[in-house]
């Protein structure tokens, strides 16, 4: 388990700009230190959880350490083989919503870090699902993977604008979907597809 965080680690922790943790340290409301020689400055894990607990932060990204992802399809076949690879990555903590509507209250509740969203669901579309992510300023730093088997270029670029970070074609390897995930996520890739 990491016990520094640079400022962009802790930033991504907080789900708040690396301005504002830097602005922080500089001013003294974050203690830390900077690395010698150097203009890095570097974050105690007791430190950031106190400055977490003291600002009414969650703390639960720093607590697992583990990257949150929302899995959201109708294949339930489909939902566990995505479930049991991200598990089984290590760095991911999942839950799960078979619908738009669950999805919608669990993106709230749960604020996850990626979004793994089937784009034909029983009651909403996934370019509904997107448009009302991005509708809510605190969920900016939420990255959307759709996935889908429809390959139509221009619903693709409609959910691109809608607000998705990334699209997959159904079917496709689950190592894939990692590999992407890890990208926008800024993670390193998984041992095996290095």
């Amino acid at each position: 388990m990491k016990t520094v965080f640079t400022t962009g680690e802790a930033a991504k922790i907080c789900k708040v700009s690396q301005q504002t943790i830097i602005r922080c340290f500089d001013s003294g409301q974050l203690k830390g230190f900077r690395v010698p020689g150097s203009r890095f400055r570097r974050i105690p894990r007791d430190v950031l959880y106190k400055f977490m607990k003291d600002n009414g932060i969650p703390t639960d990204a720093l607590e697992s350490g583990k990257r949150k992802a929302l899995v959201v399809d109708d294949d339930p076949d489909l939902v566990e083989l995505i479930k049991d690879a991200l598990e089984g990555d290590g760095r991911f903590e999942v839950r799960v919503a078979n619908n738009g509507f669950d999805a919608g209250m669990m993106v709230r509740e749960y604020r996850p870090d990626v979004i793994v969203l089937d784009v034909m669901l029983p009651d909403i579309n996934g370019k509904e699902v997107c448009q009302r992510v991005r509708s809510d300023s605190s969920l900016d730093d939420v990255k959307i993977l759709c996935i889908s088997g429809m390959v139509e270029a221009s619903k693709i670029e409609e959910l691109k604008a809608a607000g998705a970070n990334d699209f997959l074609q159904k079917p496709f390897e689950v190592d894939k979907l990692i590999e992407r995930l890890c990208q926008h996520l800024d993670m390193d890739m998984p041992v095996a597809s290095r």
